[in-house]
């Protein structure tokens, strides 16, 4: 590049190159190839002053920057401040490890077109994509351009700024010099990319092995090679929550925005804190790994759930039965059915009545060795009301029965599914009435 002066200081691992200040850039932008504009990406979202970033642009633009050293590791360069004063600004950026050289120099003689793309002053994008899959970054991040300025500014002051817009300009003609700055000089780099070139256009004619055109030799499969390896330990599970966490106090203070539900909000975030803590001990038990998960609910079912399990003010309350789309008295059955037993009681529940199948009255049929202990049962499909009492069984989809017990002119759960149509009787007996309503207060239930 024009106006370059070269020197080397150290030997090849310190080579230095300075560049002579550039004219002032108006009216033009500072990188024109994608390799200087990711360039400029890291400064700027690494900064967190935009507008010392808005007077470096400034400084840059007017030729306030003045020779610039590119070393290994460190760009140098005074910069002239509108007072005339000027204060050194260094910009580090990581050296590469040898063996990510080792790794990104593989990467480059793996496709002759990577070797004559960067003889010819271009960064190929494939280069970069294939360094980064072998684990080397070479453009920097977000973070990676480190400053260090006289004005002791600890961020990225208008000075170290200053710098990196000007730089951007000067990888936009030679980006040879990201990779001085990554730790390696050109004339270095060049002769072992063509060294490295050499013996694999060698390797690939040598004697017994296909020509590069050819089909490619075997290799090893992937889950052999990967097999080999040991596996690190896994780290030990996280122990059990005994109980929820409760979550921040957002009531009290500044006053919320218009229409948000603070109290709502709160319900949710302690909802979120008993699902996670059920899920965890979900994921601990022995059978975890060969249990089937859950179907997800719909939003009128969670909409039970959460009042079930939660027990909300009245009005989130009534807010969720809207919600599902039911009535105060059907929502406060939907409840108590979740109550004793979950998405099944609610499924038991809330399924509509279907012809009886012969393994159901079988199990009625046996269910009862005694003929004075076998209750008078009227059948309605699947469903038999004991004669004479307030007690009922249904014999759901999956299998279970499940007790009712009737009040206010209601079948309500009673109990958790049984397998024996017996024993889910008696459950319904011993609940009678008071198994009806839940045990939400009336003040909570929503208005018909």
């Amino acid at each position: 590049m024009s106006g370059t002066v070269g020197g080397t200081v150290g030997g090849n691992a310190e080579d230095e190159l300075v560049f002579e200040a550039l004219p002032p850039a108006r009216g033009r932008g500072f990188a024109t190839t994608w390799w200087g504009r990711s360039w400029l990406k890291a400064l700027e979202d690494s900064a967190l002053e935009g507008e010392r970033l808005r007077q470096g642009r400034r400084h840059a633009r007017a030729g306030a920057v003045g020779a610039v050293s590119v070393r290994p590791g460190r760009l140098t360069a005074v910069v002239r401040q509108a007072d005339g004063t000027r204060l050194r600004a260094d910009v580090l950026l990581r050296r590469l490890s040898a063996p990510e050289w080792d790794r990104l120099l593989d990467a480059a003689t793996a496709e002759a077109g990577h070797i004559a793309a960067l003889l010819d002053r271009e960064m190929p994008p494939r280069l970069v994509e294939d360094a980064e899959l072998a684990g080397v970054d070479l453009l920097p991040g977000v973070g990676d351009l480190d400053p260090e300025c006289e004005c002791g500014e600890w961020d990225h002051c208008t000075h170290t700024a200053a710098v990196c817009y000007h730089v951007a300009r000067l990888l936009d003609a030679d980006p040879f010099l990201l990779l001085l700055l990554r730790g390696r000089a050109e004339r270095e780099l060049t002769e072992e990319l063509q060294r490295r070139s050499a013996a694999r256009a060698e390797g690939a004619h040598a004697p017994g092995r296909a020509p590069a055109h050819g089909r490619a030799p075997a290799g090893e499969p992937a889950a052999e090679v990967y097999g080999r390896r040991a596996a690190p330990p896994l780290p030990p599970p996280p122990p059990l929550v005994t109980e929820p966490g409760t979550g921040p106090a957002l009531r009290g203070g500044t006053p919320p925005a218009p229409g948000l539900d603070v109290e709502a909000l709160e319900f949710l975030v302690a909802d979120a804190a008993r699902r996670a803590a059920r899920m965890l001990a979900e994921a601990l038990a022995p059978r975890h790994a060969t249990t089937t998960p859950a179907a997800p609910l719909t939003e009128a079912d969670d909409a039970v759930r959460m009042v079930a399990t939660g027990r909300p003010p009245g009005g989130i309350a009534a807010r969720l039965a809207r919600a599902r789309g039911r009535g105060a008295r059907e929502f406060a059955t939907a409840v108590r059915a979740w109550e004793v037993g979950g998405p099944a009681g609610l499924a038991a529940w809330d399924e509509e009545a279907a012809p009886a199948s012969a393994r159901a009255r079988a199990q009625l049929t046996d269910a009862w060795t005694a003929a004075d202990a076998r209750p008078a049962l009227r059948a309605t499909g699947n469903r038999w009301t004991v004669v004479g009492e307030g007690a009922q069984l249904r014999c759901a989809a999956d299998g279970l029965w499940w007790p009712f017990t009737r009040d206010g002119g209601r079948w309500w759960p009673a109990g958790p599914g049984e397998a024996d149509p017996a024993a889910a009787l008696a459950a319904a007996r011993a609940a009678g009435p008071t198994a009806g309503p839940p045990k939400t207060p009336k003040a909570q239930e929503p208005p018909e």
